[in-house]
């Protein structure tokens, strides 16, 4: 069996002279077993373009990209098989990978981003 934790990150960017950027993670731990699907949801608000991420932090190591989004297909595919789907209309981001494994135990962040340089590492 595969146990997955996630804990669950909300992240507000702030920009001065506009609406307040939110993500929220409604999932605060997710377990699944080795080969079933996992998928990880995120929902946004925002009142300009979005640029959203979804970052990975394996144990004992940093944050790294997995995906990202800033426009094109609603699909976008990450390393490891990871995919999320970009739905404007429903403000979400979900994060997808159809059999998961062992060593996709870690802790997952979606982001949004309003600069046009960025990184996981807040960069």
């Amino acid at each position: 069996m595969l146990l997955l934790l996630i804990p669950v990150l909300e992240t507000v960017f702030a920009l001065s002279g506009t609406r307040a950027q939110s993500v929220t993670q409604p999932d605060v731990h997710i377990t699944v077993s080795e080969g079933a699907a996992l998928e990880l949801r995120c929902k946004y608000s925002s009142a300009i373009s979005e640029s959203l991420f979804w970052c990975v932090q394996y144990p004992n190591q940093g944050l790294q990209l997995l995906l990202e989004y800033f426009s094109g297909a609603t699909v976008v595919k990450g390393i490891k098989g990871f995919e999320a789907e970009f739905k404007k209309s429903e403000t979400s981001f979900h994060l997808r990978q159809p059999s998961a494994h062992w060593s996709d135990s870690a802790e997952y962040f979606c982001a949004l981003v309003t600069h046009s340089v960025w990184d996981c590492r807040g960069r």
